[in-house]
């Protein structure tokens, strides 16, 4: 009989336990809350752009993001090698898709060519525009000498319609190219949700340089009524740890699946806290 009970109360606890890890799980599910009435769109550097035009490439974290975000849609224009910041010979040039790092491959002519696709009837009004970029800003720097020209201050200073008037090549400073961007899609879009986030931590660029081209980008955001989420911290991308071994990078700069998956998870739980 003691047997029997021992058994009995084995059985019990495994059961008790699998509930618990169904319970688990169903909480974890249950934050994949759908969102089928938002069209969603990314603009970014190469990190997005590995994820597909239409969010399906398991190595980026917009794939991840749309299976638990759910939204009507979801639409990359994020171009590899884009910077926030222009050049003083950059042109409007939404088809440019070079790959790399080139005076036309910046976050401008993919808000150009997101406008132009909404007029054209190819692209849903998006109710929430994402924005990831600045890796490539301080990582090449010397090939963006007007990226601290101007402060987060003189940038916000500038009147709108003064600032969006502007050639894209007179818009040299990363807090004058936030802020422009910024605004033209406001104005293009005026009921979207705007956020930007900031670069995540790489191997190729110091934590104090890719935090300091976030503190900018950051104060330009919210100085311009955008929202913003951090990614310099650890918890998406440890510099520390690629050093030694690639964990959530495959190369030290961009993100491995279990990366992609960890990151989107983070954001999914931050953007819902926004809307």
């Amino acid at each position: 009989m003691k047997r029997f009970y021992a058994c009995f109360s084995i059985m019990i606890a495994m059961m008790l336990m699998g509930y618990s890890d169904y319970a688990s799980a169903q909480e974890q599910d249950n934050s994949a809350v759908p969102h089928p009435t938002l069209h969603v769109v990314l603009l970014g550097d190469s990190n997005t752009w590995i994820g597909g035009d239409d969010c399906d490439k398991e190595r980026g974290w917009n794939m991840w993001f749309k299976q638990l975000f759910q939204p009507a849609s979801c639409k990359s224009y994020a171009r590899s090698g884009a910077t926030w910041t222009n050049t003083k010979v950059t042109k409007r040039n939404p088809k440019e898709n070079t790959g790399n790092l080139g005076n036309d491959n910046v976050i401008y002519n993919q808000v150009v060519r997101l406008i132009d696709a909404a007029k054209a009837g190819q692209q849903p009004t998006p109710d929430i525009v994402i924005i990831s970029a600045g890796t490539n800003d301080v990582w090449f720097k010397a090939k963006r000498p007007g990226i601290f020209s101007k402060t987060t201050q003189q940038a916000a200073s500038i009147p709108v319609a003064t600032l969006t008037a502007k050639p894209v090549n007179q818009v040299l400073s990363l807090a004058e190219a936030v802020r422009y961007n910024c605004e033209l899609i406001r104005q293009a879009f005026p009921n979207t949700t705007l956020i930007v986030l900031t670069p995540m931590q790489t191997t190729k660029v110091t934590v104090e340089e890719i935090r300091k081209a976030g503190d900018i980008i950051q104060a330009t955001a919210e100085l311009t009524g955008v929202h913003v989420i951090r990614q310099d911290t650890p918890d998406f991308i440890d510099r520390a740890t690629e050093l030694k071994q690639f964990t959530h990078t495959y190369d030290g700069v961009h993100t491995s699946k279990a990366g992609a998956k960890n990151n989107a998870a983070i954001l999914n739980r931050k953007i819902a806290q926004i809307l």
